[in-house]
């Protein structure tokens, strides 16, 4: 049974070509104008990351910054002795409650 289970593919994500052919026909644009939509989408997130950027219904893009912190090494040369990790910004993508009701389903 857990090969008839490993033998199954699981569903493959859209490409972006796709995803553009998908949109296009729904709106009613060509692809081309979709893709240059995406580009463009995409160079707006990358300059406003640092304010916060909202895709509206799917999330938003925000900076997160981790505090200091000290860190035991368990193995290797440094065995036992304590190392400092300095601060550090991330980016993180904060799913929406919409988005993740519409996908997961809605606590009951």
């Amino acid at each position: 049974m857990a090969k008839a289970a490993a033998t199954k593919s699981a569903p493959k994500p859209l490409t972006k070509s796709e995803i553009a052919a998908t949109l296009a026909d729904k709106v009613g644009v060509t692809k081309k104008q979709i893709s240059t939509f995406f580009e463009a989408q995409a160079e707006l997130a990358y300059k406003q990351a640092k304010n916060g950027f909202v895709l509206p219904g799917i999330g938003k893009l925000v900076l997160a910054r981790s505090a200091p912190r000290e860190m035991v090494m368990r193995f290797g040369p440094d065995a036992g002795k304590t190392k400092k990790i300095p601060a550090k910004t991330k980016v993180k993508f904060k799913i929406a409650k919409a988005a993740k009701d519409a996908i997961i389903g809605a606590k009951k």
